[in-house]
Protein backbone atom coordinates (compact mmCIF):
# COMPACT_ATOMS: atom_id res chain seq x y z
CA UNK A 1 0.00 0.00 0.00
CA UNK A 2 1.58 3.21 -1.04
CA UNK A 3 2.29 5.77 1.60
CA UNK A 4 0.93 9.36 1.34
CA UNK A 5 3.51 12.06 0.82
CA UNK A 6 4.51 13.84 3.96
CA UNK A 7 3.29 17.51 4.40
CA UNK A 8 6.03 20.06 5.03
CA UNK A 9 6.01 21.47 8.53
CA UNK A 10 5.79 25.13 7.33
CA UNK A 11 2.89 24.64 4.90
CA UNK A 12 0.06 25.85 7.23
CA UNK A 13 1.73 29.12 8.22
CA UNK A 14 2.43 29.81 4.57
CA UNK A 15 -1.22 29.48 3.67
CA UNK A 16 -2.22 31.77 6.60
CA UNK A 17 0.30 34.36 5.44
CA UNK A 18 -1.03 34.25 1.86
CA UNK A 19 -4.64 34.64 3.17
CA UNK A 20 -3.72 37.71 5.20
CA UNK A 21 -2.24 39.57 2.24
CA UNK A 22 -5.62 40.31 0.58
CA UNK A 23 -7.11 41.42 3.92
CA UNK A 24 -4.32 43.88 4.51
CA UNK A 25 -4.66 45.20 1.01
CA UNK A 26 -8.37 45.76 1.57
CA UNK A 27 -7.70 47.60 4.83
CA UNK A 28 -5.03 49.72 3.19
CA UNK A 29 -7.35 50.46 0.29
CA UNK A 30 -10.12 51.51 2.66
CA UNK A 31 -7.74 53.75 4.54
CA UNK A 32 -6.54 55.33 1.34
CA UNK A 33 -10.10 55.96 0.18
CA UNK A 34 -11.05 57.37 3.58
CA UNK A 35 -8.00 59.57 3.58
CA UNK A 36 -8.82 60.87 0.13
CA UNK A 37 -12.42 61.53 1.22
CA UNK A 38 -11.26 63.33 4.33
CA UNK A 39 -8.84 65.39 2.29
CA UNK A 40 -11.59 66.26 -0.15
CA UNK A 41 -13.91 67.16 2.74
CA UNK A 42 -11.18 69.21 4.38
CA UNK A 43 -10.56 71.06 1.14
CA UNK A 44 -14.31 71.71 0.80
CA UNK A 45 -14.69 72.78 4.39
CA UNK A 46 -11.63 75.00 4.21
CA UNK A 47 -13.41 76.99 1.53
CA UNK A 48 -16.66 77.25 3.56
CA UNK A 49 -15.43 76.67 7.12
CA UNK A 50 -18.09 78.46 9.20
CA UNK A 51 -15.78 79.29 12.10
CA UNK A 52 -13.06 81.13 10.21
CA UNK A 53 -12.62 84.75 11.30
CA UNK A 54 -13.61 86.29 7.97
CA UNK A 55 -16.71 84.10 7.70
CA UNK A 56 -17.84 84.74 11.29
CA UNK A 57 -17.40 88.51 11.02
CA UNK A 58 -19.30 88.54 7.75
CA UNK A 59 -22.22 86.66 9.33
CA UNK A 60 -22.27 89.09 12.28
CA UNK A 61 -22.24 92.11 9.95
CA UNK A 62 -25.15 90.77 7.91
CA UNK A 63 -27.17 89.75 10.98
CA UNK A 64 -26.82 93.20 12.63
CA UNK A 65 -26.49 95.47 9.57
CA UNK A 66 -23.46 96.97 11.31
CA UNK A 67 -19.73 97.36 11.02
CA UNK A 68 -18.02 94.88 13.35
CA UNK A 69 -14.68 95.16 15.10
CA UNK A 70 -12.97 92.44 17.15
CA UNK A 71 -9.98 92.60 19.45
CA UNK A 72 -8.97 88.92 19.42
CA UNK A 73 -10.17 85.81 17.56
CA UNK A 74 -9.45 82.18 18.39
CA UNK A 75 -10.66 78.97 16.65
CA UNK A 76 -11.31 75.62 18.31
CA UNK A 77 -11.44 72.20 16.64
CA UNK A 78 -11.58 69.59 19.41
CA UNK A 79 -13.63 68.24 21.00
CA UNK A 80 -16.03 70.36 18.91
CA UNK A 81 -15.55 73.04 16.27
CA UNK A 82 -16.14 76.68 17.12
CA UNK A 83 -14.46 79.95 17.98
CA UNK A 84 -14.12 82.64 20.64
CA UNK A 85 -14.18 86.39 19.98
CA UNK A 86 -13.21 89.07 22.48
CA UNK A 87 -13.81 92.81 22.43
CA UNK A 88 -16.62 92.87 19.86
CA UNK A 89 -18.02 96.26 18.83
CA UNK A 90 -21.03 96.72 16.51
CA UNK A 91 -21.65 100.16 14.98
CA UNK A 92 -24.83 100.57 12.96
CA UNK A 93 -23.87 104.12 12.02
CA UNK A 94 -20.35 105.58 12.08
CA UNK A 95 -21.79 108.86 13.36
CA UNK A 96 -23.59 107.23 16.32
CA UNK A 97 -22.45 108.50 19.72
CA UNK A 98 -22.46 104.99 21.18
CA UNK A 99 -22.00 101.53 19.62
CA UNK A 100 -25.11 99.51 18.91
CA UNK A 101 -23.70 96.43 20.69
CA UNK A 102 -20.58 95.68 22.71
CA UNK A 103 -19.67 92.15 23.85
CA UNK A 104 -16.65 91.38 25.99
CA UNK A 105 -16.55 87.70 24.99
CA UNK A 106 -18.61 85.71 22.46
CA UNK A 107 -18.21 81.93 22.38
CA UNK A 108 -19.60 79.98 19.41
CA UNK A 109 -19.78 76.21 19.88
CA UNK A 110 -20.77 73.89 17.02
CA UNK A 111 -20.60 70.20 16.15
CA UNK A 112 -19.22 68.31 13.20
CA UNK A 113 -22.65 66.88 12.49
CA UNK A 114 -24.05 70.40 12.67
CA UNK A 115 -21.69 71.47 9.89
CA UNK A 116 -23.84 69.50 7.49
CA UNK A 117 -27.18 70.75 8.84
CA UNK A 118 -26.05 74.36 9.31
CA UNK A 119 -26.86 74.30 13.02
CA UNK A 120 -24.80 75.85 15.84
CA UNK A 121 -25.13 74.14 19.21
CA UNK A 122 -24.66 77.18 21.48
CA UNK A 123 -23.63 80.83 21.47
CA UNK A 124 -22.75 82.48 24.80
CA UNK A 125 -22.44 86.25 25.16
CA UNK A 126 -20.62 87.64 28.22
CA UNK A 127 -21.01 91.29 29.32
CA UNK A 128 -23.19 92.29 26.39
CA UNK A 129 -24.57 95.85 26.23
CA UNK A 130 -27.21 96.79 23.63
CA UNK A 131 -27.89 100.51 23.13
CA UNK A 132 -31.08 101.43 21.25
CA UNK A 133 -31.05 104.99 19.83
CA UNK A 134 -34.19 107.19 20.00
CA UNK A 135 -36.87 105.85 17.67
CA UNK A 136 -36.76 107.55 14.31
CA UNK A 137 -33.37 109.14 14.93
CA UNK A 138 -31.21 106.72 12.94
CA UNK A 139 -31.17 104.94 9.63
CA UNK A 140 -33.30 101.85 9.06
CA UNK A 141 -31.98 98.31 9.53
CA UNK A 142 -31.56 96.04 6.51
CA UNK A 143 -30.84 92.61 7.96
CA UNK A 144 -29.76 89.72 5.75
CA UNK A 145 -31.41 86.45 6.85
CA UNK A 146 -29.04 83.62 7.74
CA UNK A 147 -29.51 79.94 6.90
CA UNK A 148 -27.86 78.91 10.17
CA UNK A 149 -29.99 77.95 13.19
CA UNK A 150 -28.72 78.48 16.74
CA UNK A 151 -29.89 75.76 19.12
CA UNK A 152 -29.27 77.89 22.24
CA UNK A 153 -28.24 81.52 22.74
CA UNK A 154 -27.32 82.50 26.31
CA UNK A 155 -26.92 86.16 27.32
CA UNK A 156 -26.95 86.23 31.13
CA UNK A 157 -25.88 89.49 32.76
CA UNK A 158 -26.59 91.60 29.70
CA UNK A 159 -27.87 95.18 29.56
CA UNK A 160 -30.37 96.77 27.15
CA UNK A 161 -30.68 100.55 27.32
CA UNK A 162 -32.94 102.92 25.39
CA UNK A 163 -31.47 106.35 24.73
CA UNK A 164 -33.82 109.31 25.25
CA UNK A 165 -34.28 112.04 22.67
CA UNK A 166 -33.50 114.45 25.52
CA UNK A 167 -29.68 114.67 25.75
CA UNK A 168 -29.86 115.51 29.45
CA UNK A 169 -31.90 112.44 30.35
CA UNK A 170 -30.32 109.13 31.32
CA UNK A 171 -31.05 106.08 29.13
CA UNK A 172 -33.79 103.70 30.25
CA UNK A 173 -31.80 100.66 31.38
CA UNK A 174 -32.96 97.02 31.61
CA UNK A 175 -30.63 94.65 33.46
CA UNK A 176 -31.08 91.11 32.14
CA UNK A 177 -30.24 88.61 34.87
CA UNK A 178 -30.91 85.54 32.72
CA UNK A 179 -31.71 85.16 29.03
CA UNK A 180 -32.04 81.90 27.12
CA UNK A 181 -33.19 81.79 23.50
CA UNK A 182 -33.79 78.47 21.73
CA UNK A 183 -33.98 77.61 18.03
CA UNK A 184 -32.92 81.06 16.89
CA UNK A 185 -33.31 81.26 13.12
CA UNK A 186 -35.37 82.58 10.25
CA UNK A 187 -37.56 79.55 9.56
CA UNK A 188 -39.42 78.93 12.83
CA UNK A 189 -40.34 80.94 15.96
CA UNK A 190 -37.74 81.07 18.72
CA UNK A 191 -38.52 80.23 22.35
CA UNK A 192 -37.35 82.58 25.10
CA UNK A 193 -36.95 82.59 28.88
CA UNK A 194 -35.86 85.84 30.54
CA UNK A 195 -35.46 87.36 33.99
CA UNK A 196 -35.16 91.14 33.84
CA UNK A 197 -34.97 94.04 36.27
CA UNK A 198 -37.60 96.54 35.15
CA UNK A 199 -36.48 100.15 35.65
CA UNK A 200 -39.85 101.91 36.03
CA UNK A 201 -41.40 101.00 38.32
CA UNK A 202 -38.36 99.09 39.63
CA UNK A 203 -39.16 95.41 40.00
CA UNK A 204 -38.33 91.91 38.76
CA UNK A 205 -39.94 90.48 35.62
CA UNK A 206 -39.94 86.81 34.59
CA UNK A 207 -41.28 85.93 31.16
CA UNK A 208 -41.30 83.02 28.75
CA UNK A 209 -42.92 82.36 25.40
CA UNK A 210 -42.34 82.41 21.65
CA UNK A 211 -41.26 85.13 19.24
CA UNK A 212 -41.18 85.33 15.45
CA UNK A 213 -40.63 84.49 12.72
CA UNK A 214 -39.36 88.05 12.12
CA UNK A 215 -41.30 89.84 9.40
CA UNK A 216 -38.68 91.48 7.17
CA UNK A 217 -41.07 93.74 5.29
CA UNK A 218 -43.19 94.88 8.28
CA UNK A 219 -41.70 94.40 11.75
CA UNK A 220 -45.03 95.26 13.37
CA UNK A 221 -46.52 92.05 11.97
CA UNK A 222 -44.00 89.85 13.82
CA UNK A 223 -45.84 87.42 16.18
CA UNK A 224 -45.15 87.25 19.92
CA UNK A 225 -46.78 85.36 22.80
CA UNK A 226 -46.05 84.31 26.36
CA UNK A 227 -46.72 84.73 30.06
CA UNK A 228 -45.13 87.01 32.64
CA UNK A 229 -44.76 87.60 36.36
CA UNK A 230 -43.93 91.05 37.77
CA UNK A 231 -42.82 91.15 41.41
CA UNK A 232 -41.62 93.70 44.00
CA UNK A 233 -42.51 96.72 41.88
CA UNK A 234 -41.87 99.88 43.90
CA UNK A 235 -44.57 102.47 43.13
CA UNK A 236 -42.91 105.17 45.25
CA UNK A 237 -40.90 106.29 42.20
CA UNK A 238 -44.09 107.95 40.95
CA UNK A 239 -45.08 111.36 42.26
CA UNK A 240 -47.68 111.15 45.01
CA UNK A 241 -48.13 107.38 45.53
CA UNK A 242 -46.38 104.43 47.18
CA UNK A 243 -46.76 100.66 47.53
CA UNK A 244 -45.33 97.35 46.34
CA UNK A 245 -47.11 95.90 43.32
CA UNK A 246 -47.14 92.37 41.91
CA UNK A 247 -48.76 91.26 38.68
CA UNK A 248 -49.23 88.14 36.59
CA UNK A 249 -50.66 87.79 33.11
CA UNK A 250 -50.38 86.48 29.58
CA UNK A 251 -50.02 88.11 26.19
CA UNK A 252 -50.29 87.25 22.51
CA UNK A 253 -50.47 89.00 19.17
CA UNK A 254 -48.04 90.87 16.96
CA UNK A 255 -45.62 93.66 17.82
CA UNK A 256 -48.00 96.37 16.64
CA UNK A 257 -50.92 94.94 18.68
CA UNK A 258 -50.15 92.70 21.68
CA UNK A 259 -53.22 91.71 23.71
CA UNK A 260 -52.49 91.50 27.44
CA UNK A 261 -54.70 90.27 30.27
CA UNK A 262 -53.92 89.72 33.93
CA UNK A 263 -54.24 91.09 37.42
CA UNK A 264 -52.39 93.17 40.00
CA UNK A 265 -52.16 93.15 43.78
CA UNK A 266 -50.80 96.03 45.87
CA UNK A 267 -51.33 95.19 49.57
CA UNK A 268 -49.95 98.53 50.82
CA UNK A 269 -51.08 101.11 48.25
CA UNK A 270 -50.91 104.66 49.58
CA UNK A 271 -51.29 108.24 48.43
CA UNK A 272 -48.32 110.00 50.01
CA UNK A 273 -50.40 112.92 51.27
CA UNK A 274 -52.46 110.43 53.29
CA UNK A 275 -51.63 108.29 56.33
CA UNK A 276 -53.75 105.36 55.13
CA UNK A 277 -52.64 102.32 53.18
CA UNK A 278 -55.09 100.01 51.45
CA UNK A 279 -55.01 96.75 49.56
CA UNK A 280 -55.66 97.61 45.92
CA UNK A 281 -56.39 94.77 43.50
CA UNK A 282 -57.31 94.86 39.84
CA UNK A 283 -58.07 92.75 36.81
CA UNK A 284 -57.31 94.21 33.42
CA UNK A 285 -57.32 93.71 29.67
CA UNK A 286 -55.22 95.91 27.42
CA UNK A 287 -53.17 95.98 24.26
CA UNK A 288 -49.72 97.38 23.52
CA UNK A 289 -48.19 98.78 20.36
CA UNK A 290 -44.57 97.78 20.92
CA UNK A 291 -43.42 99.55 17.77
CA UNK A 292 -44.38 102.91 19.32
CA UNK A 293 -44.39 102.09 23.03
CA UNK A 294 -48.10 102.92 23.47
CA UNK A 295 -50.49 101.16 25.88
CA UNK A 296 -54.29 101.11 25.59
CA UNK A 297 -56.40 100.01 28.57
CA UNK A 298 -59.57 98.30 27.36
CA UNK A 299 -60.91 97.76 30.89
CA UNK A 300 -59.50 97.83 34.40
CA UNK A 301 -61.64 96.65 37.34
CA UNK A 302 -60.09 97.94 40.58
CA UNK A 303 -61.23 97.20 44.14
CA UNK A 304 -60.22 98.70 47.49
CA UNK A 305 -62.11 98.51 50.77
CA UNK A 306 -65.78 98.43 49.67
CA UNK A 307 -65.36 100.46 46.48
CA UNK A 308 -65.26 99.18 42.90
CA UNK A 309 -63.95 101.38 40.06
CA UNK A 310 -63.85 100.76 36.30
CA UNK A 311 -61.23 102.50 34.16
CA UNK A 312 -60.38 102.72 30.47
CA UNK A 313 -57.83 104.81 28.64
CA UNK A 314 -54.40 105.03 27.12
CA UNK A 315 -50.77 105.93 27.79
CA UNK A 316 -49.53 107.03 24.39
CA UNK A 317 -47.22 109.43 22.61
CA UNK A 318 -48.30 113.04 23.04
CA UNK A 319 -49.59 115.07 20.13
CA UNK A 320 -46.34 117.04 20.02
CA UNK A 321 -44.34 113.82 20.05
CA UNK A 322 -42.62 114.67 23.34
CA UNK A 323 -43.20 112.05 26.03
CA UNK A 324 -46.30 110.07 26.92
CA UNK A 325 -49.72 111.39 27.91
CA UNK A 326 -52.07 109.33 30.06
CA UNK A 327 -55.80 109.68 29.29
CA UNK A 328 -57.92 107.68 31.73
CA UNK A 329 -61.72 107.48 31.98
CA UNK A 330 -62.97 106.29 35.38
CA UNK A 331 -66.44 105.58 36.67
CA UNK A 332 -68.16 103.81 39.52
CA UNK A 333 -71.72 102.93 40.41
CA UNK A 334 -70.68 101.18 43.60
CA UNK A 335 -68.35 103.41 45.58
CA UNK A 336 -68.23 104.93 49.05
CA UNK A 337 -67.20 108.54 49.50
CA UNK A 338 -65.36 107.68 52.73
CA UNK A 339 -63.17 105.16 50.86
CA UNK A 340 -62.20 107.78 48.28
CA UNK A 341 -61.54 110.50 50.86
CA UNK A 342 -59.42 108.26 53.09
CA UNK A 343 -56.98 107.88 50.21
CA UNK A 344 -56.12 111.58 50.50
CA UNK A 345 -56.55 112.62 54.16
CA UNK A 346 -54.34 112.08 57.21
CA UNK A 347 -57.16 111.89 59.75
CA UNK A 348 -58.18 108.48 61.07
CA UNK A 349 -61.73 108.96 59.87
CA UNK A 350 -62.98 110.26 56.56
CA UNK A 351 -64.60 113.71 56.78
CA UNK A 352 -67.73 112.41 55.06
CA UNK A 353 -69.50 109.11 54.47
CA UNK A 354 -72.13 107.97 52.00
CA UNK A 355 -72.69 106.14 48.72
CA UNK A 356 -71.33 107.86 45.61
CA UNK A 357 -71.46 107.45 41.84
CA UNK A 358 -69.10 109.32 39.55
CA UNK A 359 -67.48 109.50 36.16
CA UNK A 360 -64.44 111.50 35.14
CA UNK A 361 -61.69 111.83 32.57
CA UNK A 362 -58.16 112.41 33.85
CA UNK A 363 -55.30 113.67 31.71
CA UNK A 364 -51.69 113.41 32.86
CA UNK A 365 -49.35 115.08 30.34
CA UNK A 366 -45.55 114.60 30.35
CA UNK A 367 -43.38 117.03 32.25
CA UNK A 368 -41.55 117.62 35.50
CA UNK A 369 -44.42 119.34 37.36
CA UNK A 370 -45.74 117.81 40.55
CA UNK A 371 -48.70 115.47 40.26
CA UNK A 372 -51.43 117.83 41.54
CA UNK A 373 -50.16 120.67 39.35
CA UNK A 374 -49.92 118.48 36.27
CA UNK A 375 -53.09 116.39 36.33
CA UNK A 376 -56.25 117.63 34.60
CA UNK A 377 -59.65 116.18 35.49
CA UNK A 378 -63.21 116.79 34.37
CA UNK A 379 -66.20 114.86 35.63
CA UNK A 380 -69.46 114.64 37.54
CA UNK A 381 -70.48 112.93 40.77
CA UNK A 382 -73.43 112.28 43.04
CA UNK A 383 -73.68 111.30 46.73
CA UNK A 384 -77.00 109.73 47.63
CA UNK A 385 -76.87 110.41 51.37
CA UNK A 386 -73.93 111.71 53.33
CA UNK A 387 -72.95 112.82 56.79
CA UNK A 388 -69.84 114.50 58.17
CA UNK A 389 -67.66 112.89 60.81
CA UNK A 390 -66.06 116.18 61.90
CA UNK A 391 -68.33 117.90 64.41
CA UNK A 392 -67.48 121.42 63.23
CA UNK A 393 -68.38 120.54 59.65
CA UNK A 394 -71.60 118.78 60.64
CA UNK A 395 -72.42 121.71 62.93
CA UNK A 396 -72.27 124.08 59.97
CA UNK A 397 -74.56 121.86 57.94
CA UNK A 398 -76.90 121.56 60.93
CA UNK A 399 -77.05 125.34 61.26
CA UNK A 400 -78.00 125.71 57.61
CA UNK A 401 -80.68 123.07 58.04
CA UNK A 402 -81.95 124.57 61.32
CA UNK A 403 -82.13 128.01 59.78
CA UNK A 404 -84.14 126.60 56.91
CA UNK A 405 -86.51 124.93 59.40
CA UNK A 406 -86.87 128.18 61.35
CA UNK A 407 -84.99 126.91 64.43
CA UNK A 408 -82.79 129.51 66.13
CA UNK A 409 -81.40 127.25 68.87
CA UNK A 410 -79.80 124.05 67.64
CA UNK A 411 -77.45 123.54 70.61
CA UNK A 412 -78.99 120.18 71.36
CA UNK A 413 -78.29 118.86 67.88
CA UNK A 414 -74.73 120.24 67.93
CA UNK A 415 -74.06 118.76 71.38
CA UNK A 416 -75.28 115.40 70.15
CA UNK A 417 -72.85 115.49 67.22
CA UNK A 418 -69.96 116.61 69.44
CA UNK A 419 -70.50 113.65 71.76
CA UNK A 420 -70.31 111.02 69.00
CA UNK A 421 -67.57 108.49 69.56
CA UNK A 422 -64.81 109.43 67.09
CA UNK A 423 -63.32 105.94 67.32
CA UNK A 424 -66.28 104.28 65.58
CA UNK A 425 -65.52 102.44 62.41
CA UNK A 426 -66.26 104.54 59.33
CA UNK A 427 -68.56 101.84 57.99
CA UNK A 428 -70.62 101.73 61.22
CA UNK A 429 -71.30 105.48 61.52
CA UNK A 430 -74.96 106.32 62.01
CA UNK A 431 -76.01 109.83 60.99
CA UNK A 432 -78.84 111.83 62.52
CA UNK A 433 -81.57 111.59 59.87
CA UNK A 434 -82.60 115.17 60.69
CA UNK A 435 -79.18 116.61 59.82
CA UNK A 436 -78.00 114.34 57.04
CA UNK A 437 -76.78 115.91 53.78
CA UNK A 438 -78.40 114.31 50.74
CA UNK A 439 -78.40 114.57 46.95
CA UNK A 440 -74.91 116.04 46.80
CA UNK A 441 -74.03 116.22 43.14
CA UNK A 442 -72.08 118.39 40.79
CA UNK A 443 -69.59 118.88 38.00
CA UNK A 444 -65.91 119.54 38.53
CA UNK A 445 -63.04 120.67 36.34
CA UNK A 446 -59.63 120.42 37.99
CA UNK A 447 -56.54 122.15 36.60
CA UNK A 448 -53.33 123.43 38.23
CA UNK A 449 -54.37 121.87 41.53
CA UNK A 450 -57.66 123.79 41.77
CA UNK A 451 -61.05 122.09 41.51
CA UNK A 452 -63.64 124.35 39.88
CA UNK A 453 -67.25 123.39 40.68
CA UNK A 454 -69.62 124.77 38.08
CA UNK A 455 -72.85 123.26 39.39
CA UNK A 456 -72.69 121.86 42.91
CA UNK A 457 -75.96 121.18 44.69
CA UNK A 458 -77.03 119.47 47.91
CA UNK A 459 -79.99 119.12 50.25
CA UNK A 460 -80.34 119.37 53.99
CA UNK A 461 -83.67 119.05 55.79
CA UNK A 462 -85.91 121.96 54.73
CA UNK A 463 -83.38 123.43 52.27
CA UNK A 464 -81.84 122.93 48.85
CA UNK A 465 -78.60 124.70 47.85
CA UNK A 466 -76.88 125.27 44.52
CA UNK A 467 -73.38 126.73 44.64
CA UNK A 468 -70.32 127.25 42.48
CA UNK A 469 -66.70 128.07 43.23
CA UNK A 470 -63.33 126.48 43.89
CA UNK A 471 -61.48 124.14 46.19
CA UNK A 472 -57.67 124.35 46.22
CA UNK A 473 -56.14 120.89 46.60
CA UNK A 474 -52.75 122.38 47.44
CA UNK A 475 -53.60 124.81 50.28
CA UNK A 476 -57.10 123.32 51.00
CA UNK A 477 -58.94 126.65 50.75
CA UNK A 478 -62.69 126.61 50.03
CA UNK A 479 -64.61 129.33 48.20
CA UNK A 480 -68.15 128.27 47.27
CA UNK A 481 -71.07 130.68 46.74
CA UNK A 482 -74.59 130.29 45.55
CA UNK A 483 -78.26 130.09 46.49
CA UNK A 484 -80.34 128.23 49.06
CA UNK A 485 -84.04 127.61 48.64
CA UNK A 486 -85.53 127.32 52.12
CA UNK A 487 -88.83 125.84 53.24
CA UNK A 488 -89.49 128.41 55.99
CA UNK A 489 -89.71 132.17 56.20
CA UNK A 490 -86.48 133.89 55.29
CA UNK A 491 -86.46 135.87 58.55
CA UNK A 492 -86.04 132.63 60.50
CA UNK A 493 -82.62 132.01 58.96
CA UNK A 494 -80.81 134.72 60.90
CA UNK A 495 -81.04 136.83 64.05
CA UNK A 496 -80.51 140.39 65.20
CA UNK A 497 -80.99 143.50 63.08
CA UNK A 498 -81.01 141.49 59.85
CA UNK A 499 -83.80 139.35 61.21
CA UNK A 500 -85.83 142.47 61.98
CA UNK A 501 -85.32 143.84 58.49
CA UNK A 502 -86.05 140.50 56.84
CA UNK A 503 -89.24 140.08 58.84
CA UNK A 504 -90.41 143.34 57.37
CA UNK A 505 -89.72 141.87 53.94
CA UNK A 506 -91.58 138.61 54.63
CA UNK A 507 -94.75 139.70 52.81
CA UNK A 508 -92.74 140.09 49.63
CA UNK A 509 -91.13 136.64 49.94
CA UNK A 510 -94.46 134.98 50.76
CA UNK A 511 -95.36 135.53 47.13
CA UNK A 512 -92.87 132.81 46.20
CA UNK A 513 -94.91 129.57 46.33
CA UNK A 514 -91.95 127.17 46.39
CA UNK A 515 -90.00 128.81 49.20
CA UNK A 516 -87.65 131.71 49.64
CA UNK A 517 -84.20 131.95 48.06
CA UNK A 518 -81.22 133.37 49.97
CA UNK A 519 -77.52 133.60 49.09
CA UNK A 520 -75.12 131.27 50.96
CA UNK A 521 -71.38 130.93 51.18
CA UNK A 522 -69.03 128.12 52.24
CA UNK A 523 -65.50 129.28 53.02
CA UNK A 524 -62.54 128.56 55.25
CA UNK A 525 -60.40 125.51 54.60
CA UNK A 526 -60.65 121.75 54.68
CA UNK A 527 -60.03 121.44 58.43
CA UNK A 528 -62.16 124.44 59.42
CA UNK A 529 -64.92 125.12 56.88
CA UNK A 530 -67.41 127.91 57.49
CA UNK A 531 -71.10 127.89 56.53
CA UNK A 532 -73.52 130.76 56.50
CA UNK A 533 -75.79 133.17 54.72
CA UNK A 534 -74.27 136.06 52.80
CA UNK A 535 -77.06 138.50 52.06
CA UNK A 536 -74.63 141.22 50.98
CA UNK A 537 -72.84 139.08 48.39
CA UNK A 538 -74.29 139.84 44.97
CA UNK A 539 -72.02 137.28 43.29
CA UNK A 540 -73.50 134.47 45.33
CA UNK A 541 -77.01 135.22 44.13
CA UNK A 542 -76.50 134.16 40.51
CA UNK A 543 -74.48 130.98 40.18
CA UNK A 544 -73.81 129.93 36.57
CA UNK A 545 -76.14 127.25 35.29
CA UNK A 546 -74.98 124.49 33.00
CA UNK A 547 -77.08 123.80 29.94
CA UNK A 548 -76.66 120.04 30.28
CA UNK A 549 -75.86 117.89 33.23
CA UNK A 550 -73.73 114.75 33.02
CA UNK A 551 -75.24 111.59 34.38
CA UNK A 552 -72.75 109.82 36.62
CA UNK A 553 -74.37 106.50 35.83
CA UNK A 554 -73.55 106.76 32.13
CA UNK A 555 -70.35 105.06 30.92
CA UNK A 556 -67.47 107.40 30.07
CA UNK A 557 -66.44 108.00 26.45
CA UNK A 558 -63.74 105.81 25.00
CA UNK A 559 -60.34 107.43 24.50
CA UNK A 560 -59.34 108.42 20.99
Amino acid sequence: MPLAPATPANAAPARQQRSRIPSRRIVVLILVVAGVALCAMAIGLSRKWPFAQARVLQDLREASDSQVQVRTFHQTFFPSPGCTLEGLIFRHSPSAAKPLITIERLTIQGSYLGLLSQRVSRITAVDMVVTIPPFGSGKAFHITPSKTTIAELVANGSVVQFVSSDPGKKPLRFDIHEALLKDVGWKDPLAYQVKVHNPEPPGEVTAEGKFGVWNKTNAGETPISGAYKFEQADLSVYEGIAGTLSSTGKFAGKLSHIDISGGTDTPDFQVKSSSHSVRLTSKFSAYVDATKGNTFLEQVDADFWKTHIVARGSVATSANGEGKTALIDVQSRNAHIEDLLLLFVKEKRAPMSGDVTFQARAELPPGEQKFLKKIKLRGSFGVGGGSFSQSSTQKGVDELSAGARGEKDISKDVQKNDNKDSSKNKNNDQSDPETVLTDLQGQVNMINGIANFSDLSFRVPAAHARVHGTYNLINYKIDLRGQMRVDSQISNTTTGAKAFLLKAMNPFFRKKPKGEIVPVRIGGNYNHPTFGLDLDDKKAQNPPRTTTRSNASQPPPRPN
